[in-house]
């Protein structure tokens, strides 16, 4: 049973607990502080908080199953860069944009996806953090650019339920990468995805490529969605290629949420692309496909439909483990809760502070 979420806020994090079938505010932390990313850990019940304190620099914090406090861990650590480079990118962490655990044979890993581009790993719960170097020392590297932020980010970090060396990353902006051999070696896998925001002859290079948001279905982990910033693309052979798919309202966004045991269901919440970025006729909405992209439900119920200015962050959008609980929120404040897949929103808050992320315990 799904009881327990976490919404992670430009001041604080607050967790959600269904209290018999009522969901409401159980607990604050960080009151006050920017909490980019929270991961509840199902290996363990561990809940991980990074935080971006601006001049103080982004932490990590970590709170044990069972215990009511937090532990300050260490955050990942760039090299001091090489007096001859002539990489343009600072070589220092901004913000962990991503947060991942690794496999269920691989207890005490986890997977940091970072500003300005760098994915780190740790292998002791946080404790310590290496940097995956094969990724970071690859010559084109220095050539990735921002998309969401004026720097190359890691947003998205895919890790296959099958082989837990087997890691899908997706980069704003370099496209989608693939290690099959936890993380020795990369391969680009961004075959099909179109920037069309780039000329037209550059249009296909998998490197300018800009995912907004990729997820994989545990279930059947060879199909992933992508929300990218030119359209929706999937993907049924673990990102070798890609085909593009066309949603109702609108296919700009920046969420995607795939059901966990169905790839063929995904959820996503369109806006107007690109300067505006509200919902298409200021009327919040998600669309649903069950079909692999075939045929799309526009999902209104509960939702304002009136005078809405809200955006949905990359990581503001989730599905729970049984497949019918959504949690949305947005960078206006608001958090809207489904218990039925989206067929109707209930809303939870409407006085939040803008939403980082958010994510089922």
């Amino acid at each position: 049973m799904t009881d327990r979420a976490y919404i992670a806020t430009r001041k604080g994090l607050f967790e959600l607990a269904n209290k018999n079938g009522e969901w409401e505010i159980d607990a604050r932390h960080f009151l006050g502080e920017p909490v980019s990313m929270v991961l509840p850990d199902a290996r363990d019940g561990t809940v991980y908080a990074a935080l971006n304190l601006g001049h103080f620099g982004a932490k990590l914090h970590r709170r044990d199953a069972g215990s009511a406090e937090w532990t300050e861990i260490s955050v990942p650590v760039y090299p001091e860069k090489p007096a001859d480079s002539t990489d343009k990118t600072e070589w220092k962490l901004r913000q962990i944009w991503s947060l991942e655990a690794g496999g269920a044979d691989e207890p005490g890993v986890l997977w940091a996806g970072t500003l300005p581009g760098g994915l780190f790993r740790s292998s002791d719960r946080g404790d310590s953090w290496q940097l995956v170097e094969s990724l970071w020392n690859m010559p084109g590297r220095p050539d990735w650019f921002g998309g969401g932020y004026d720097t190359p980010g890691i947003h998205s970090i895919c890790v296959d339920p099958r082989n837990s060396r087997s890691v899908l990353i997706g980069i704003s902006c370099a496209g989608a990468w693939l290690t099959t051999d936890g993380g020795a070696t990369w391969a680009l896998r961004a075959q099909g995805m179109q920037a069309r925001y780039m000329p037209p002859d550059m249009m296909d290079q998998g490197v300018v490529q800009d995912p907004h948001r990729i997820v994989r279905c545990p279930a059947e982990p060879d199909k992933l969605w992508c929300q990218h910033h030119s359209g929706i693309w999937r993907s049924i052979d673990n990102g070798a290629t890609w085909t593009e798919v066309t949603a109702p309202l609108s296919s700009f966004g920046f969420a995607v949420a795939v059901h966990p045991r169905d790839g063929e269901t995904a959820w996503f919440a369109p806006g107007v692309a690109d300067q505006q970025r509200i919902p298409v006729d200021a009327a919040m909405a998600t669309t649903r496909t069950s079909d692999g992209g075939q045929s799309f439900t526009v999902q209104r119920n509960g939702l304002p439909q009136d005078h809405c200015y809200d955006l949905v962050y990359r990581h503001g959008l989730v599905v729970a483990d049984d497949g019918k609980t959504l949690l949305m929120a947005s960078t206006t404040g608001s958090v809207w809760l489904s218990s039925n897949g989206g067929d109707y929103w209930r809303t939870i808050s409407q006085n939040m502070p803008p939403v980082y992320a958010v994510r089922f315990g």
